[in-house]
């Protein structure tokens, strides 16, 4: 019986497809000398349930770096591939 619900909780999380950001790197890779280089953020979902990892432009990564920052709560749509930045505060 255990075992079953086990198995039953395993598959509701797997239909979970919008999760809490709980915790962001960030990182920078050099891709030649002298050259422009890469972001990348990895987004810690749901306190480590799910990865994702998104790869701005340089131009995104500002604005976006503010959202996380106003917002209180971000979540992320795994199927849809969309960041949503809850409760901004606009002051």
């Amino acid at each position: 019986m255990a075992e079953q619900n086990l198995q039953q909780s395993r598959a509701v999380e797997r239909q979970i497809k919008v999760r809490q950001v709980t915790a962001m790197q960030a990182s920078w890779t050099e891709q030649e000398r002298g050259a422009g280089g890469a972001f990348t953020l990895q987004l810690i979902l749901d306190n480590g349930v799910e990865e994702y990892i998104l790869h701005p432009s340089a131009a995104d990564l500002h604005p976006m770096l503010r959202l996380f920052r106003l917002s209180n709560h971000t979540t992320f749509d795994l199927e849809r591939k969309v960041l949503m930045f809850s409760n901004v505060n606009i002051e």
